[in-house]
């Protein structure tokens, strides 16, 4: 998420060059609503942020004030709730990002062996970048034929159509090394040019879908060996936290792998998860 600027800009009713008024009030319903339908802990330090992404979605709607958005989307139990989550969603990704996770991956595959069908669960799928990575650790160690289960969601629904789509800039695969590129890739001509897109072989065991992590009604039915929830928890408080890693090891078997982001630690949650690598935990 974007820096906010000086206090006094983002405080004050009306701020010079705004195009709506914009109140610590505003600020305050878009914060209590986001928390409830998402789990999102904003803290005061977001304003321009907030102010930015939510001012587009008045403009696409045609209300004139964040007042009048905000009755409007409390009285209505439609679409635009997931416009309004997805506005205030961040989503930074690449492939392979984190490198050091997909070496613990491939080591843990290994010892599951090629026969074992290992079910993993990406729970933060954003643009696509990451669950392909997966992907790819996983044919590169157990081989093209290796059966497989990867399910992949997350709560904004726009950048899951682009992760289904699988096609990205030739400048978003710049890091990836020739091989990867050449066995998972096909290269765009003509009027695509400029773009790749992954590989069918690379698709067929991924499925896409739009999971919030603070709802119950998770879709799964069998439990995980390996699961994927990177850089998520950092917008939830400390009591959100709790209950959706909760949830989290209710879904893993034992021995299962969790991987998170570089900058969580869950290491007081020993009852759940023991550290076994670099913000890498096993279910207990």
């Amino acid at each position: 998420m974007k820096k906010n600027g000086p206090a006094s800009e983002d405080n004050g009713p009306l701020e010079q060059g705004r195009e709506f008024i914009w109140s610590d009030q505003d600020f305050a319903r878009i914060k209590a609503l986001i928390y409830q339908r998402a789990g999102i802990s904003l803290h005061d330090g977001k304003h321009a942020m907030v102010y930015s992404r939510i001012s587009r979605r008045l403009r696409d709607t045609g209300h004139e004030s964040f007042k009048s958005y905000l009755d409007w989307l409390e009285k209505h139990d439609g679409a635009e709730w997931q416009e309004f989550i997805n506005a205030l969603t961040t989503n930074l990704t690449a492939f392979f990002r984190e490198q050091h996770h997909f070496g613990i991956l491939s080591e843990r595959l290994k010892k599951m062996g090629p026969s074992s069908a290992p079910r993993i669960w990406c729970s933060a799928a954003s643009t696509g970048e990451e669950p392909y990575s997966i992907a790819m650790t996983v044919l590169d160690t157990l081989g093209a034929n290796a059966t497989y289960t990867l399910q992949c969601s997350d709560i904004d629904t726009k950048v899951l159509s682009t992760a289904a789509a699988g096609i990205y800039k030739s400048e978003n695969v710049k890091g990836l090394d020739s091989e990867h590129l050449r066995k998972y890739f096909l290269k765009g001509k003509g009027s695509n040019g400029g773009y790749v897109r992954v590989r069918g072989e690379l698709q067929k065991h991924i499925e896409f879908f739009t999971v919030n992590l603070i709802q119950d009604n998770w879709p799964f039915r069998e439990p995980f060996d390996l699961v994927f929830c990177r850089n998520v928890m950092i917008y939830f408080d400390a009591a959100t936290q709790r209950r959706v890693l909760e949830r989290i090891h209710r879904n893993m078997k034992p021995g299962g792998l969790l991987f998170v982001g570089h900058a969580e630690n869950f290491t007081d949650a020993k009852t759940l998860f023991t550290l076994r690598g670099k913000t890498v935990y096993e279910r207990v």
